[in-house]
């Protein structure tokens, strides 16, 4: 057990009403980004010689390795993890990382990539389209080249690879990268080697180009480019402080996605729901992070009472259910409201990444819901199956951002121009108005360009 016997057979605590929920477990706090752990203020110092902040740190190693390239980002590697290691995944290590996947993991991603791309190319085909009518119209060309940043060395997620490559291979990017940290020698594999889970993913989805790089210095790298790293039109994928703030910083320089918080769960359950289902749909989410946010809103207090229960429960059999329980101590709990009516308005308040309906008839509550990353209909699509393998990419808005971000899609890896061919005819009918409108905003070249055009024909 990962969960001692005394919290094991404390049950959650319960919040009744819509105006407490808000005050405590719907409330935002936000992420302190800012100040530093023991061992992330050593690493600071043996970098820079001195204590700093979590954002000044940031800046200045966007700046080392802008201007020192491949050296800066060595040294960088060298102070952090204690030894320098090639910049790039060589062609044997994608082969050695074949052998150490076992086929049926291989099948399954395999699998996954199939309904990653179907999705996605569906998607392509409705996303906006270049025309040209009545004078005006738009090219629609993909991106150039992107960085993904996949994080995690103890932890590894290939889905997280599937999930962000595919969708900018379907979208046409021709140069597709990916940035990851390296082990650091423990979990099974070899010092300064990226997960063989990673690269047969990056394999599996069409990603050829890896770079052993991670943290700040990967953004940095991606953002600006090195001589072995090429800079990228935009970055993607989430991260930890150090990326999240590196991500902010260089937006300007170069696109980003979004910025990513801990991952969050809303399940909105009446009395039909099973508790077991609801409880393990939640610790799913909350053995992620101890900060994630797993909640629970229901109109049935007896739902409520039983899954607060069986929370800590399964919990004690879990690898990770001490993490899932320190979310639910931070970020996470139950709110028990009126009616199913107010259960929906809280949730969409709270803006989810992800939102399950666990209710009679989910099909008939999907109007009423607005904002949400992931919407879940039902027992039978957990999210945990769109984690991997439903289809759409699993890079959702958090934080609140759902109310007006999107999760990660083709469009992403698009972009428009916009192109006017007026001709004699259109220029003649359109010119007077336009100039009316510049003369009224005072700017008179902008009237003559159009007087003129009209003068000398």
């Amino acid at each position: 057990m990962s969960v001692d016997a005394s919290s094991a057979i404390q049950p959650l605590p319960i919040v009744v009403g819509g105006e407490e929920a808000r005050r405590t477990v719907l409330r935002r706090r936000p992420l302190d980004d800012e100040s530093l752990s023991t061992g992330e203020s050593a690493v600071v110092e043996r970098l820079f010689g001195e204590p700093l902040d979590a954002g000044e740190a940031v800046r200045r190693i966007l700046r080392d390795v802008r201007e020192g390239g491949d050296t800066a980002l060595l040294q960088i590697a060298q102070t952090i993890d204690g030894f320098v290691d090639e910049l790039v995944v060589q062609p044997q290590e994608f082969e050695a990382a074949r052998s150490l996947v076992d086929a049926e993991t291989v099948r399954a991603l395999q699998l996954a990539a199939e309904r990653v791309r179907g999705y996605h190319e569906r998607q392509l085909e409705h996303s906006l389209r270049s025309f040209d009518i009545d004078g005006i119209g738009q090219i629609v060309r993909p991106l150039r080249r992107v960085g993904l940043y996949v994080p995690g060395t103890t932890a590894v997620y290939p889905s997280s690879v599937l999930h962000t490559a595919i969708p900018a291979l379907v979208a046409g990017v021709e140069d597709v990268c990916i940035a990851s940290p390296i082990s650091p020698g423990d979990a099974g594999l070899p010092r300064g080697a990226v997960s063989p889970l990673k690269l047969v993913a990056a394999e599996i989805a069409g990603v050829s180009t890896v770079y052993k790089v991670g943290g700040a210095q990967a953004i940095a790298a991606l953002a600006y480019g090195t001589e072995s790293i090429p800079a990228v039109d935009k970055i993607f994928g989430p991260g930890g402080r150090f990326v999240t703030l590196a991500k902010r910083q260089v937006y300007g320089d170069v696109g980003i996605d979004a910025i990513y918080g801990p991952t969050e769960t809303v399940i909105v359950a009446d009395d039909s729901a099973d508790p077991r289902l609801a409880a393990a749909d939640l610790l799913a989410q909350a053995e992620h992070d101890p900060l994630a946010a797993p909640i629970l809103i229901t109109p049935s207090a007896e739902l409520a009472e039983t899954v607060a229960r069986e929370v800590p429960q399964q919990a004690a059999e879990l690898e990770r259910g001490d993490i899932a329980m320190q979310a639910f101590a931070n970020r996470g709990g139950i709110v028990v409201t009126t009616d199913l009516v107010e259960a929906l308005a809280l949730a969409n308040e709270f803006a989810p990444e992800h939102m399950a309906l666990l209710v009679r008839d989910p099909d008939k509550h999907i109007d009423a819901v607005r904002n949400a990353g992931g919407l879940f209909l039902g027992e039978d699509s957990p999210e945990a199956l769109a984690d991997y393998i439903a289809g759409p990419s699993h890079v959702m808005p958090t934080g609140g951002s759902a109310r007006f971000a999107s999760p990660l899609h083709v469009g992403e890896f698009l972009k428009i121009t916009s192109v006017v061919r007026a001709g004699h005819d259109l220029l003649q009918e359109l010119a007077p108005p336009a100039e009316r409108i510049a003369r009224a905003e005072n700017l008179t070249a902008h009237a003559r360009s159009l007087e003129l055009r009209r003068e000398d024909r």
